[in-house]
């Protein structure tokens, strides 16, 4: 069988399957490094590029895909965030491409020298994606990523060091295990950080096991559920944080679809947070809040 025919039972299968089929394209795209385009216009020169070998790998991996439900990103190892090249695996969560734009709205809000040069913190780092992408925004400021999981540390550390140029800029991030601020006790951070950023588990508890298969069977648990109402760790994000942050110090979480008002009063209530801000995803989602400390 040539790659063309194995290719056209594989979109049939993956129609069967309710698999997107543009997931057969990028794990194709990812393991042989093809051009997309080649592949859209179905040139002769893939057939001849991929070899028997590479070919068989290729149906290995995607009958995963089709029996398991096994996420194409755990197939291939790895997943392109922004700029980055991350490694993953089933002990992280695979970064999506939503929570890239945390980084735009710390761009645009913490332009002062104080945020470029102070200490930030990344809670529940997971594969390492935040804390990475802020040190590349940041690179004279000092980065700290917390996790509870040490496989997920890891994995963080690798994609550190296969992300960040320490000769060209000193920079390295700090890696700490722990649950959430305990590292951070230990280090006497308080009142010193200029920014917490964070996408905590955020799903309430009864809605994880009924998330699609690829997302329940396979993706940590641990940084999925958030408690009977998926609100465990954002409130004691949003209870402990001030007593880490300088004044004016920036914090920011991802949350779920329908939290954000109940996530704007919770920073209300609190009474130590100014500016709070809710900010939508591509899809119009509101998908993050961020506010600063009075």
């Amino acid at each position: 069988m040539n790659f063309w025919e194995w290719y056209d039972r594989q979109i049939s299968a993956a129609k069967k399957h309710d698999v997107p089929i543009y997931e057969l394209d990028w794990l194709v795209l990812r393991l042989t490094c093809l051009d997309k385009l080649d592949l859209r216009l179905r040139s002769p020169n893939i057939a001849q590029k991929i070899t028997p070998e590479l070919l068989t790998k290729l149906d290995q991996l995607w009958q995963k895909r089709l029996s398991d439900r096994l996420p194409v990103q755990y197939l291939a190892g790895s997943v392109t965030w922004r700029d980055l090249e991350l490694q993953v695996t089933p002990a992280v969560l695979i970064p999506r491409p939503e929570t890239e734009l945390i980084i735009d709205i710390i761009a645009e809000h913490c332009q002062d020298a104080i945020y470029q040069n102070g200490i930030w913190v990344d809670l529940g780092t997971g594969s390492g994606a935040i804390a990475i992408a802020l040190a590349q925004h940041f690179p004279k400021a000092q980065i700290h990523a917390v996790d509870f999981s040490e496989s997920a540390l890891e994995i963080a550390k690798i994609n550190a060091n296969a992300n960040i140029n320490n000769q060209i800029n000193n920079q390295i991030i700090q890696f700490h295990h722990g649950s959430w601020f305990e590292p951070l006790a230990k280090l006497d951070l308080q009142n010193q950080l200029v920014g917490i950023v964070s996408n905590p588990p955020y799903i309430p508890s009864n809605e994880v096991l009924n998330l699609q298969p690829e997302v329940t069977n396979h993706e940590p648990h641990s940084a999925l559920d958030g408690g009977k109402d998926g609100l465990d760790d954002i409130r004691e994000l949003v209870n402990t944080a001030p007593a880490y942050l300088i004044a004016g110090g920036f914090w920011m979480i991802e949350m779920m679809q329908g939290q954000a008002e109940t996530v704007r009063s919770l920073l209300q209530t609190n009474g130590k947070y100014k500016n709070i801000q809710i900010h939508r995803d591509y899809s119009g989602i509101e998908r993050f809040i961020s506010a600063q400390i009075n």
